[in-house]
């Protein structure tokens, strides 16, 4: 992938949380494709609580991607949890996510600086924002400067949503690290109902981009299909965004 984080303007990744079969991630894809989604996400290898869910196809689930990647000209972009899996990631998905279990897995962060492969680094379930650039240095420091954060909800005390959005750190770790910040309101919210108004709030507060969970039929979905949302409320969403932006930039100037 030439230069993505050079000319990272704001965007939006979608997709599925987790890979279940080759024909509806491609179906999902094409329906992205056609709403001006240009980054496909999905998930391979699911670190999950209990032993018993659904962990992702492994790399059968890598090579799905892939190839709809491919076939309809979309970035690529899915969570490596493994260091032994940098590599063969790196040769097949464009964009390399570490999750919020893996923020403090240094070895693997230190692997995954030695690759020309762009890093989005979710910030850890309980991360100080200091903690949260440290472990973005790990990366840095040994030799991939194409890192993207990405704030997706901290656990505190609150049980109604499943994390706490910190709108915050769109601002904070923008000023403190210089590098792109993007927001997960999936992950925050939990429920479905709230994704617009979280990533719209992200919007509005000046964050580089979205990465949501967006598939065709969201209720079908084995991982996290509560919230999940339908192509069309992407597109609503996507519809706010410039105004939103403006906005935005008009208090800045």
């Amino acid at each position: 992938m030439e230069n993505i984080i050079d000319k990272w303007s704001f965007g939006v990744i979608a997709g599925p949380c987790s890979i279940e079969a080759y024909e509806p991630l491609y179906a999902t894809a094409l329906e992205l494709k056609k709403r001006g989604i240009k980054m496909l996400r999905g998930g391979a290898y699911k670190l999950r609580t209990s032993v018993h869910s659904f962990r992702g196809l492994g790399d059968a689930g890598i090579h799905h991607l892939s190839k709809v990647g491919k076939d309809l000209g979309l970035i690529t972009v899915s969570e490596c949890t493994q260091i032994d899996k940098v590599e063969f990631m790196a040769q097949n998905i464009d964009i390399l996510v570490v999750g919020t279990r893996n923020m403090h897995n240094y070895p693997l962060l230190e692997r995954l600086g030695k690759i020309g492969a762009p890093v989005i680094l979710k910030r850890g379930i309980a991360s100080t924002y200091d903690e949260w650039l440290a472990a973005a240095e790990y990366i840095m420091e040994s030799g991939n400067e194409r890192v993207i954060l990405c704030e997706r909800g901290i656990r505190t005390f609150e049980p109604e949503t499943r994390y706490t959005l910190d709108i915050s750190a769109i601002s904070v770790m923008k000023k403190k690290s210089g590098l792109p910040v993007i927001i997960d309101p999936s992950h925050a919210a939990g429920s479905r109902y709230l994704v617009p108004s979280l990533a719209l709030a992200a919007v509005a507060a000046g964050a580089d981009g979205l990465m949501i969970e967006c598939q065709i039929n969201p209720c079908e979905s084995i991982c996290d299909a509560s919230q999940t949302i339908e192509p069309e409320m992407l597109s609503r969403i996507m519809e706010c965004v410039p105004h939103l932006q403006q906005e935005y930039l008009k208090i800045l100037s």
